[in-house]
């Protein structure tokens, strides 16, 4: 039963650092297919080594296989080397990770996943072929004839994963750091070779010396993990934008997390504060409780421009809840929608968000669509989430959804990015959404030479009217002129916007690796312009 146990517990392991790293490398390398595309990769080929080796470990050298005993000893030591490998991957990735996201952002994250994953996955793969080759040896002293339960060894191990997703996901990610969840599993594998030398059946070769790596993996483990604040905390203060930034609170949940970083003086205020998200800065905000961000005043301007006397609106995507408590200062009904309860925290206690004054549901934005009763005037979009919009949000299938939810007259607004340098990905989004909206028009700051952009669209089922102006007496200084000279520009759709773009639906993507080169370069612009303390998460 010990045996069982063990391999159940590895099993969980294996799953749990496959989500933990998830986790670990989305600031550097963002939300993309290049992330899942190296854990998913070099998981298998860490599992298959592993397989390999340990089978070449229990056939013994020149076919002489290895005694019960020292069977025994190998199938104890794998946790042990797997809680230092783990260990030694947490002392480097805050620092590692940075650079190797600057270095080259597909190359890097397949680095990272090596670094991170391969040692721990491929001892723990390797016990399973050592315990099967353990449980024939046991089986045959009995004299009974046996395959000694290799099904049953790899099923249990199997459920084991299984219990490690549900685990992590519900119970680790939700509340802990990824650096302190990482080191939890850490602490288990290193303690399972002590259940097996106190409480398994079995004799062991070379006891001294597995006592002797379970207790440094055990040390180590428990050290870092007891003084993992402190050592990440060695990050801080960072220097951004000629000023000094400190992290403030935190916020954790099964979506994301969400760091809040405060600056010094900064910009005629007293302190500045960052909404930090998975590797994305979603929003600036002042002491004085007003955004930095122009985009905040922008989507607010073109909603006042485009439909004047606005009633009803629903913002997808809350953030800290600038533009909606905005809205509604102005007597607008306002609903936000996101899907993540830690946005909403966030929002309330430290950005001035006020849910008496704006109704706030926690969902996912697809599902709300679906059920919308058509009433509103503006539908404002801004899910920007780890490399920017996710594919699945700027689908025919969501627009059309988006669609329905407008009133009469009512119209969509915006907040994207865009390469001018590979407009083609652009062109795809603008392609798709002109299939359910038709009429649209786009904005874009002038940023001189900048060629990674803020890129506001107008949509509507309906003709656009003439822009009717808005009120800008409240946008900093900062902002102000780029602003005004962006809303005098709008820029209707050409062929020149639309070339090469194709439909995008829920069941057909023609342009994944479009998207995600697109993807690519927001991640490197933020990479390349923020410090590396900011991404450990």
């Amino acid at each position: 039963m010990m045996l069982q146990a063990i391999i159940f517990t590895t099993g969980g392991a294996i799953l749990a650092l496959e989500l933990l790293a998830s986790r670990i490398m989305t600031p550097y390398f963002g939300v993309s297919l290049y992330i899942w595309s190296g854990i998913l990769s070099i998981t298998l080929v860490s599992l298959a080594l592993g397989y390999w080796w340990g089978g070449r470990l229990a056939a013994g050298r020149k076919g002489h296989a290895l005694s019960a005993e020292k069977l025994a000893y190998l199938f104890t030591l794998m946790p042990a080397v797997a809680a230092i490998a783990i260990v030694i991957a947490c002392l480097a990735y805050p620092y590692l990770f940075y650079q190797l996201a600057r270095f080259d952002l597909v190359v890097g994250a397949f680095l990272a996943c090596l670094a991170l994953l391969f040692v721990p996955l491929f001892a723990t793969s390797a016990m399973n072929p050592l315990l099967v080759a353990l449980l024939l040896k046991q089986s045959a002293a009995k004299g009974a004839a046996a395959d000694a339960g290799a099904g049953s060894v790899f099923f249990v191990s199997t459920i084991g994963s299984v219990a490690g997703v549900i685990v992590t996901a519900f119970g680790l990610i939700p509340y802990l750091s990824n650096f302190v969840s990482t080191l939890l599993v850490a602490v288990v594998l290193a303690a399972l070779p002590l259940a097996m030398i106190f409480r398994a059946p079995v004799r062991f070769a070379e006891r001294k010396r597995l006592v002797t790596v379970t207790v440094v993996a055990l040390i180590a483990s428990l050290a870092l993990l007891a003084g993992a604040d402190l050592y990440t905390g060695r990050m801080w203060p960072a220097n951004y934008s000629n000023t000094t930034w400190t992290p403030e609170k935190v916020y954790r949940s099964m979506f994301g997390t969400i760091k809040i970083i405060k600056s010094g003086p900064r910009d005629g205020e007293a302190f500045n504060r960052m909404y930090f998200q998975d590797g994305l800065v979603q929003n600036m905000v002042g002491s004085r409780n007003q955004s930095m961000s122009l985009y905040t005043y922008a989507l607010e301007a073109l909603a006042q421009s485009y439909r004047p006397g606005v009633k009803k609106a629903l913002v997808l995507g809350n953030g800290a809840g600038m533009l909606p408590m905005r809205l509604a200062a102005q007597g607008v009904n306002i609903t936000t929608v996101d899907i993540d309860p830690a946005a909403l925290h966030a929002a309330q206690e430290l950005f001035g968000f006020d849910p008496a004054k704006v109704k706030t549901v926690q969902a996912d934005a697809r599902t709300f669509l679906r059920g919308c009763d058509g009433s509103y005037d503006v539908v404002v979009v801004d899910l920007f989430h780890g490399d920017g919009v996710p594919d699945y949000l700027i689908t025919r299938d969501i627009f059309r959804d988006l669609k329905s939810c407008l009133a009469a007259g009512g119209i969509a607004v915006f907040n994207t990015f865009a390469d001018l340098d590979a407009p083609r990905p652009y062109a795809h989004f603008l392609t798709t959404l002109r299939t359910e909206l038709p009429y649209i028009v786009l904005y874009r700051p002038d940023y001189g030479l900048a060629t990674h952009v803020n890129s506001f669209v107008v949509a509507s089922a309906q003709p656009l009217a003439a822009a009717a102006g808005a009120d800008l007496s409240h946008v900093p200084a900062r902002h102000f002129d780029a602003l005004s000279a962006m809303l005098r520009q709008p820029r209707p759709l050409d062929q020149q916007l639309l070339r090469d773009g194709r439909v995008i639906t829920d069941a057909n993507n023609p342009v994944a690796a479009d998207m995600a080169s697109s993807q690519l370069v927001n991640r490197r612009y933020v990479v390349d312009a923020l410090p590396a303390a900011f991404f450990v998460n």
